[in-house]
């Protein structure tokens, strides 16, 4: 019976093991907590976020380790947030690259000098003003034309004028980046 019992708690440690490594560096259930990024996700949906090749978290911890794969322009991104004090992680869409000249007028985006063909954005695109977000000012006046560092991504949400993104925050670095969401498993929209 005792040796029953011990394969038994191996079986279940392994398991255990396998799914800790799976959550950590493969995959992770999200809900889209703000409507920044409607129409393309609405508050509510649950998505599963693949991690693979953008971010490795070591299980209990908060340690994350950046992986090979580097995000492309309008590819939709989940990652850590910038704004001191703020815990929960946040979704957009790539836009800028890095060493890329971002330039916002006329209500649209422009990169290099050309201007960004986006038929996912909801309403005009501005510069943005410095914002009060939870109790401090947030942002900068006339960033525009702004040059992406290295090993940084401009980001934006679909929904122009309700999203808090780089236009506020600056550039998101490669670091911060955890993955990229390839199915919806619930959504608020039938």
């Amino acid at each position: 019976m005792g040796k029953k019992i011990r394969r038994e708690v191996i079986a279940w440690f392994w398991v255990a093991l396998v799914f800790l490594l799976i959550n950590g560096t493969v995959g992770q259930a999200r809900v889209i907590p703000s409507g920044s990024m409607e129409n393309t996700l609405l508050v509510g949906d649950h998505l599963i976020m693949s991690r693979l090749g953008y971010d490795a978290g070591i299980p209990f911890t908060n340690v994350h380790l950046p992986l090979w794969r580097n995000p492309k322009r309008r590819q939709i991104v989940i990652f850590r947030p910038v704004i001191p004090g703020e815990t929960t992680d946040v979704i957009k869409r790539i836009i800028g690259l890095p060493g890329e000249t971002v330039d916002i007028h006329d209500g649209g985006v422009w990169i290099n000098g050309v201007r960004l063909r986006e038929d996912y954005a909801v309403g005009p695109t501005e510069p943005g003003e410095p914002i009060l977000f939870r109790g401090a000012m947030v942002g900068k006046r006339g960033i525009f034309p702004y040059t992406v560092p290295p090993d940084c991504f401009f980001v934006m949400g679909d929904n122009r004028t309700n999203s808090l993104d780089s236009r506020f925050v600056g550039c998101i670095p490669r670091a911060n980046i955890v993955g990229t969401p390839v199915m919806i498993y619930m959504s608020i929209d039938s």
